[in-house]
């Protein structure tokens, strides 16, 4: 898309602010905006012990990582940084594949992140309820689930720099009561706790989605690149960082409240931290938690509602998406994306933690092995295009890197209900016949498309020879 009519018409919208001229994202926010966006601390992560039982749980946050986290932090770094605009993934798989399966990345994404946002409501008033018991349904939670999403969608048209440091603040208040419940707890540990293993009682559909859902979105960030400081030096930098700090905040209060409090499995779901801070350490602790999970749902709705309105606005510079959502507020923020992105938050904030969890796990699947195959054609197709970080690794081994998240996609799948496969697949096939009608109306001009003329060229100059990058 894009391709149709003269200059004036590929021109950005008049008066808008330039991306160039807006404050730029630093490394410590950048570190807390992509802690929001894969974690947030560990709320929601109580599942897995109900699911499985204290062994696998916390072997699944030490194995999960590394099959996981890893691979994707850094196909993230180094696709972030030979692509430093907005859009992320969305880029890099239009110009591996071409427009046609960027735009399906771009549905793909911006529907799973919307559906993952539409969580943190739920989470947020999961963790209330049992000192509000008014906010477990009906018209005090719907107003409370608008009123709640009105406001952080406010915060996130003031500002990316804003939301940035208020993630940080966020960060550290979630954090802290964990660190407080831990060292309360040593006393009463008991190691011989986090050994309880059944393997003929497994909810492995419950244990997976649960873990996957705590452990991805590491490439959410590459969708804001452009309003990075820096983004060659600082965002892999921040990966890394973030990548520690997501680790270790799941697995010492996952040890902390295994090994303190006698096993009891039907305990342990959304919000049970909240009752092993009272155990541990009294009401006061308890009332910390909860203020910290509410925070910290704050924290990731606005980064989950940054990333996914930027890529919305990434696409639509590319000529994907009609040029109104390139249009940015006073505060250089993308209004339309935001606006599209909150809507979509409301309409699915009536479905329930599992479902929201499965179907965004769904659609996410997708959307990696898209960016799988990206990322080793661009390896093959473009060696000799600028990456100022570059996984260490030729391309043989990049393929031998992915194999394992890949066949983990698989398996994610293949557990999905077949309520939550249906309307997934349904999503997908939308995205499939929404491109040919965007161009459609393209072509017919009853809406502007703009290619936006700053977008920068990851290509290096010379020949290319896809085989040097095999022999690497």
């Amino acid at each position: 898309m894009g391709e149709y009519g003269g200059q004036d018409y590929r021109g950005l919208l008049e008066g808008a602010p330039r991306a160039n001229n807006l404050p730029k994202v630093s490394i410590i926010p950048l570190v807390f905006l992509i802690f929001y966006e894969v974690s947030g601390g560990p709320f929601g992560i109580e599942d897995t012990v109900q699911a499985a039982g204290p062994l696998l749980a916390i072997l699944g946050f030490l194995v999960f990582p590394l099959i996981w986290s890893i691979p994707e932090a850094l196909i993230t770094a180094e696709m972030g940084t030979m692509f430093p605009e907005n859009g992320g993934y969305v880029v890099w798989v239009s110009s591996a594949l071409g427009p046609y399966w960027g735009f399906q990345q771009g549905w793909m994404k911006w529907l799973s992140g919307v559906i993952d946002n539409a969580l943190y409501p739920v989470l947020f008033l999961d963790y209330l309820k049992s000192t509000i018991p008014a906010l477990g349904g009906g018209l005090a939670r719907a107003f409370a689930v608008l009123g709640l999403t009105a406001l952080l969608t406010f915060m996130n048209y003031r500002g990316l720099t804003v939301v940035g440091w208020v993630a940080v603040f966020l960060g550290v208040f979630s954090i802290l009561p964990f660190i407080i419940m831990g060292l309360l707890a040593i006393p009463k540990l008991r190691p011989k706790r986090w050994l309880v293993v059944n393997l003929h009682n497994v909810d492995w559909n419950l244990y997976l989605n649960t873990l996957f859902w705590n452990l991805n979105y590491w490439d959410s960030i590459s969708t804001l690149a452009g309003e990075v400081d820096k983004p060659s030096k600082t965002l892999p930098k921040a990966l890394l960082y973030a990548l520690i700090l997501v680790v270790v905040g799941y697995l010492y209060p996952l040890l902390a409240g295994t090994g303190a409090i006698p096993l009891d499995r039907e305990l342990w779901t959304d919000g049970y931290f909240s009752d092993i801070a009272k155990i541990v350490g009294g009401v006061w602790l308890t009332w910390w938690v909860q203020g910290a999970a509410a925070l910290s749902n704050m924290g990731m709705f606005v980064a989950e509602m940054s990333s996914d309105s930027y890529q919305l606005l990434g696409m639509a510079e590319r000529g994907m998406l009609p040029e109104f959502f390139s249009k940015r507020s006073r505060y250089g923020t993308p209004l339309v994306g935001i606006v599209f992105s909150a809507s979509g938050v409301l309409l699915l904030s009536w479905l329930s933690f599992q479902e929201i969890v499965a179907a965004e796990n769904f659609l996410y699947c997708f959307g990696m092995l898209l960016e799988f195959v990206a990322f080793i054609r661009l390896r093959i197709k473009h060696p000799r295009a600028s990456r100022p970080y570059k996984v260490p690794l030729g391309t043989i081994g990049c393929i031998l890197m992915i194999i394992p998240p890949t066949l983990l996609i698989f398996v994610v799948l293949a557990f999905s209900s077949l309520k939550v496969m249906f309307v997934s697949l349904t999503a997908v096939i939308i995205g499939l016949v929404l491109q040919p009608c965007l161009g459609y109306v393209e072509k017919k001009r009853w809406l502007r498309f703009s290619i936006s003329p700053d977008l920068p060229d990851f290509r290096a100059t010379g020949n290319e020879n896809a085989a040097e990058s095999l022999m690497e």
